[in-house]
């Protein structure tokens, strides 16, 4: 029997991230979850190999991986939009579910038990998850960097914001990753290699 699975993840690179702000460059959930894979290993090694946890990176960062599969079928729904009140959000996750059940549908039965968890990986191991979010959010907080850099303002609130709820997350592999990679970030390709 065809299977459309991958078809539909490959459409990932349609749907576009950002989509009520002026963006500097367009970026599209396939992106962004390559850069949330990298950032989820990225702190799961600063975890192991700093600050002495036993994380399952290679786990976490296949999680990651599917975190946004979802949005094949929802597109990305913008934070202000989602978290405007209660009842949307809640909403928006019946959404969700309803997007991860036809995407688990599309499955071959025989590897349904491989990737019914990942797809629906929030529910899974909540400290995988909070790994997952960090990375999400210090993507965003990245994205918001490279558009001020590049003199966009449009971002100036949207990095305050994130900034807050990275502090809230009370991470110090997040602030490590501030310290020593972050500042990269806001360089010039002629700045980066001038060092």
């Amino acid at each position: 029997m065809e299977s459309h699975f991958f078809a539909y993840l490959y459409r990932l690179r349609y749907i576009e991230r950002w989509s009520l702000m002026r963006n500097s460059v367009k970026e599209n959930v396939a992106e962004h979850s390559f850069h949330v894979c990298l950032l989820v290993h990225a702190l799961c090694t600063i975890a192991n190999d700093v600050y002495g946890k036993k994380l399952p990176t290679e786990a976490i960062v296949t999680e990651a991986l599917f975190h946004d599969t979802t949005e094949v079928f929802t597109g990305d729904i913008p934070t202000p939009v989602k978290h405007h009140n209660p009842n949307i959000l809640r909403n928006f996750r019946e959404i969700e579910q309803i997007a991860a059940e036809r995407l688990v549908g599309m499955v071959p039965d025989s590897l349904q038990p491989t990737y019914r968890p990942l797809i629906e990986a929030k529910k899974a191991n909540p400290e995988h998850a909070r790994y997952i979010k960090a990375a999400d959010l210090l993507d965003a907080y990245l994205k918001c960097v490279s558009e001020l850099s590049a003199g966009n303002r449009e971002f100036a609130v949207a990095k305050k914001q994130i900034e807050q709820s990275i502090e809230m997350l009370d991470m110090p592999e997040i602030r490590y990753f501030l310290r020593h990679f972050a500042p990269s970030f806001e360089k010039t390709l002629d700045e980066l290699n001038e060092e």
